[in-house]
């Protein structure tokens, strides 16, 4: 057993996490596929925490776990509609895009919006001040992610369209590079690639998700994968939800592994879980349904996505296994 997870076993909050593990861990095996392969980001909090203590491993121990990271919503829901993996966590408006491409995946939990947690930079001493000046700049952000709804809704609460900026479509890495080389006005992205900029100094918020009726993640599976494994979905999703909140009974433990998993300093992660609530992953509800219903078709009013879409048709609910 590695050191380190030696020393979180004689700490009160894993110690119980992993004594629930276990007690669940016969019942569990019962709904248990022979292989799980779950899709993450680097700024996946709950499922970094999961991998690196392998609650899962722990919690379905016949069950061969594949963990793979992704640098963006839409490249893992990609994965997950040709059937490369089996979970994948994402911001709100891949699953719109996804749907829109005739992709069969089913919202099977939701996480609590993180309106600190994604922002729009300029450079420090760029002339911009408000949304309303991105009027004829470049502005970058990984198109079809939560950034690009953060980015439609800003622009629309400040009189703008969408049509008024130079959209520039890159991944984080890329859009962080342009970024520092002064090759776009403005980026919009979340965390940790947020408080990573942040912390190296010269950006400056132009604004957040503060106010603007963001939907938060979700999780999101095949539809037959969901219908053959609905209790063991929901199980996962309990684990998940108790390696999230470790971040909040053992912080300091918690930005250590964060940052040698994330490859980041202490520093950005604790700036990092400073702009994050307590995420409990729920099943959607009428409230969550709507909003994101909303989301849909604003992205379809500014022609974004070819098609509308009806977001109830792909909510899985539980209560109906």
């Amino acid at each position: 057993m590695p050191l380190s997870f030696r020393r979180w076993l004689n700490t009160g909050a894993l110690a119980a996490i992993m004594t629930l593990v276990l007690i669940n861990t016969a019942v569990a095996q019962d709904n248990a596929p022979a292989q799980f392969r779950i899709g993450y980001q680097k700024g996946s909090v709950s499922l970094v925490l999961a991998k690196t203590h392998q609650l899962l491993e722990q919690r379905f121990p016949a069950t061969h776990i594949s963990w793979i990271e992704f640098p963006a919503g839409p490249q893992m829901l990609e994965a997950l509609n040709v059937g490369s993996i089996d979970l994948g966590s994402t911001g709100d408006i891949p699953p719109i895009f996804a749907q829109a491409a005739g992709a069969d995946l089913l919202y099977v939990g939701v996480e609590p919006p993180k309106p600190k947690a994604e922002v729009i930079l300029v450079p420090e001493n760029s002339p911009i001040h408000r949304v309303a000046e991105l009027k004829g700049h470049k502005v970058a952000f990984q198109k079809g992610s939560s950034s690009h709804n953060l980015l439609l809704r800003a622009l629309q609460r400040d009189g703008l369209k969408f049509t008024d900026i130079q959209p520039v479509y890159l991944t984080p890495a890329d859009a962080r590079a342009a970024f520092q080389q002064g090759n776009v006005d403005a980026w919009v992205i979340w965390d940790p690639y947020y408080s990573a900029a942040l912390l190296q100094g010269g950006v400056r918020v132009l604004t957040d998700g503060s106010e603007l009726n963001q939907t938060g993640s979700f999780y999101l599976a095949a539809r037959p994968y969901t219908e053959a494994n609905g209790p063991f979905i929901q199980q996962v999703l309990a684990v998940l939800t108790q390696a999230d909140a470790l971040t909040h009974s053992d912080r300091a433990q918690s930005i250590t592994l964060l940052a040698k998993a994330m490859g980041l300093p202490e520093a950005v992660i604790a700036s990092y879980l400073d702009h994050r609530p307590p995420t409990a992953i729920k099943p959607l509800g009428d409230t969550t349904i709507a909003a994101q219903q909303k989301t849909a078709d604003l992205f379809f009013a500014n022609r974004l996505v070819p098609v509308q879409v009806d977001i109830s048709q792909r909510v899985w609910h539980p209560a109906a296994q």
